[in-house]
């Protein structure tokens, strides 16, 4: 699962044991060579189906990492592209990597920004907020778009029960679980707390126009739909 210039299962181990601020901070320099990475499929399939909704003017990638949202903004966005996120080390590699881009240090849940951006994404973040603290992420992001401004961003289906992948989720959540219990600070990372449907409805709840695009280049599960959709949610205006 890693190339050779990735983690050692150490230095991931150390990871696991810190706060998901510190933890980043470690991984970061490796972390492009992990499979926590968003996929370029994942990126490309997203950029496909957000062409026809552009063209884009400010860009905002929500939780950026080091800044793999790059590959779906650059082609939408023709104007400033601001990534944010809470770890100085993910920051750091992003802004060596593309110095032209306006990196901000921030916390999500309460993004300093207000009506400057056409467009705004995130990938493979969710799974770092507890439900209870969505709202102030969707509200946040609501707060930061335009008028008529998109927030995206891809969720997967649930694994059926008889999918290894099922059960390999499950294990990790309930190891994370254990974890939190015993140490503190917590590292907050879970595959199941992002069901689709709540996750409309605290959208809507945040003022959003709410739907949903497949994402058929990702794959279809057994009954033929898609394996990932596009969440899509628009700011009145």
């Amino acid at each position: 699962m890693f190339s050779p210039r990735g983690p050692s299962l150490r230095e991931l181990a150390v990871q696991a044991l810190s706060s998901v601020e510190d933890g980043y901070d470690l991984l970061a320099p490796k972390f492009d060579h992990t499979p926590f990475r968003t996929p370029g499929s994942v990126l490309d399939a997203t950029a496909e189906a957000l062409r026809p909704l552009g063209p884009f003017g400010r860009g905002l990638d929500v939780c950026c990492g080091t800044g793999a949202g790059l590959r779906v903004l650059d082609p939408l966005c023709g104007e400033q592209i601001t990534g944010v996120d809470f770890s100085a080390g993910m920051l750091a590699q992003a802004r060596g990597a593309r110095p032209d881009v306006a990196w901000v240090r921030a916390d999500v849940r309460e993004l300093p920004f207000r009506e400057e951006f056409g467009l705004a994404v995130s990938f493979g973040a969710l799974g770092h907020f507890l439900p209870a603290e969505r709202p102030a992420l969707f509200a946040g992001v609501h707060r930061a778009l335009l008028p008529g401004g998109l927030f995206a961003f891809p969720l997967s289906a649930p694994q059926p029960v008889t999918s290894r992948w099922y059960w390999m989720l499950l294990a990790f959540d309930l190891a994370m679980r254990a974890r939190n219990t015993v140490r503190r600070p917590p590292f907050v990372m879970y595959y199941r707390t992002q069901p689709l449907h709540p996750i409309l409805d605290e959208l809507a709840a945040a003022g959003f126009a709410v739907g949903t695009a497949p994402l058929p280049a990702l794959g279809r599960r057994p009954g033929g739909g898609p394996l990932c959709c596009l969440v899509l949610a628009r700011k009145a205006g």
